[in-house]
């Protein structure tokens, strides 16, 4: 049986540089995906046209920058991240073969061989965020998920959330004692139903 053997990570994007080669309908669903999970993502948008959902986000977002042009070279320097979106499937080759030599991961739009990582399914409730992939094989399968736990999770999630924070930082003993008495409080969690 075939495995995702994707390993789920958390970026902090304002704190890393993104770049997204493409402002067309695509580079729009690319740069809402960023924006809607991290709203201070670090983002500039390169394109010689940019579509006007791409501009309205942009005002909207201080953190998004726009520059019209065409892909160059050294618009890889000091990044972190990649995302290459144009209908050009020779400039999404090039900017993904350029990000591998410079060791930048580089997401190339419906291209799963010229992807480091997927842009997954993402529920947030608060605090709570939940990553869901189908290891690039169905975008509408994780859509489906996404909307179930949107229903399912509780709205006041957060609050437990807060409050296991608190309750954490009273906790004396070593490691292993907090770990025990965290798991005894949260064990009914996996009981309900």
């Amino acid at each position: 049986m075939e495995q995702n053997e994707l390993y789920p990570i958390f970026l902090k994007l304002h704190n890393l540089n993104v770049l997204i080669v493409g402002g067309g309908n695509v580079g729009l669903e690319k740069l809402s995906f960023l924006l809607k999970s991290s709203p201070n993502a670090n983002v500039e948008v390169v394109a010689p046209n940019f579509h006007l959902e791409i501009k309205v986000l942009a005002e909207k977002h201080p953190s998004v920058t726009l520059t019209k042009s065409k892909f160059k070279k050294k618009m890889l320097k000091k990044r972190h991240m990649v995302i290459a979106c144009t209908d050009d499937l020779k400039v999404n080759k090039k900017v993904y073969d350029l990000s591998r030599k410079r060791y930048l991961i580089c997401n190339i739009a419906d291209t799963p061989d010229l992807c480091d990582y997927y842009l997954g399914g993402i529920v947030t409730k608060g605090n709570v965020k939940i990553a869901i992939s189908t290891n690039g094989k169905s975008p509408t399968t994780a859509k489906r998920l996404r909307e179930f736990f949107e229903e399912v999770i509780p709205e006041d999630i957060n609050k437990m959330v807060e409050n296991l924070n608190e309750y954490r930082k009273t906790l004396k003993g070593n490691f292993e004692d907090k770990v025990r008495r965290m798991n005894e409080i949260t064990d009914s969690l996996k009981n309900k139903g």
